[in-house]
């Protein structure tokens, strides 16, 4: 069977990785939620701001907060409950009405690695200071050996042409796998992992986590509580 031919395998795959409430990805992220409700156990207590970030992230969550205000540039894909407020807008750019309010805490999950350059992600960290003097920021490592967007092994250190190609016919990358090649680099491109350095440069203040999986570092969290 070729690649071409194994949509419906691949996404069977990646589903055994990410998106099935038994997943690999979702274990990962019960288990980081819970982390931050050590950190934060106030957390029902709070007004939380969730930078990029989805409905389905709280709506599933094991406590959820008095309140989140979610800004995203893309609309939600479900119904958020009365409990949550859905803003469209830029996390590097904010809106007029975020400009002076301050929230108990900012939290962003895998978010700033998809801001698009250094001087957006700068902006992004900028938003993250001002909303409020706690926050919670996780990104995927660089350096973890299996990239988590397109589930391929080392595809984050393959030149360029290679992971356009990759993109254009790898059945276990998520969303809408790209046709071509040229709709495909906008795709690669778009994705910048996190180092340890990068992640210390935009958050010098916090403390700085390590998420591990199988012993090998595969998330970095900043934390400031």
């Amino acid at each position: 069977m070729s690649i071409d031919q194994a949509p419906d395998l691949g996404r069977r795959i990646r589903q055994r990785f990410i998106g099935r409430p038994d997943s690999v990805n979702t274990k990962l992220r019960t288990r980081r939620f819970n982390l931050l409700l050590e950190r934060f156990p106030d957390l029902p207590d709070m007004e939380v701001i969730d930078l990029g970030g989805s409905v389905r992230t709280w709506t599933r969550a094991p406590a959820r907060p008095a309140h989140v205000h979610l800004l995203n540039i893309e609309p939600p894909v479900d119904e958020p409950p009365d409990w949550i407020t859905v803003q469209l807008g830029d996390a590097c750019e904010l809106p007029s009405n975020l400009a002076g309010r301050t929230f108990d805490l900012v939290f962003s999950n895998s978010v700033i690695e998809h801001v698009g350059g250094h001087e957006r992600r700068l902006r992004f960290a900028e938003s993250v200071h001002r909303l409020a003097e706690r926050h919670w920021v996780q990104a995927p490592y660089q350096y973890f050996p299996l990239e988590p967007h397109w589930l391929f092994p080392m595809f984050q250190f393959l030149p360029l042409p290679v992971q356009i190609a990759i993109a254009a016919r790898w059945p276990l990358s998520g969303g809408v796998r790209p046709r071509t090649r040229a709709e495909a680099l906008p795709k690669v491109l778009e994705i910048e992992l996190m180092t340890r350095t990068l992640m210390r440069y935009y958050f010098p203040g916090s403390e700085h986590l390590s998420e591990r999986l199988f012993g090998l570092r595969k998330s970095l969290i900043a934390v400031r509580d």
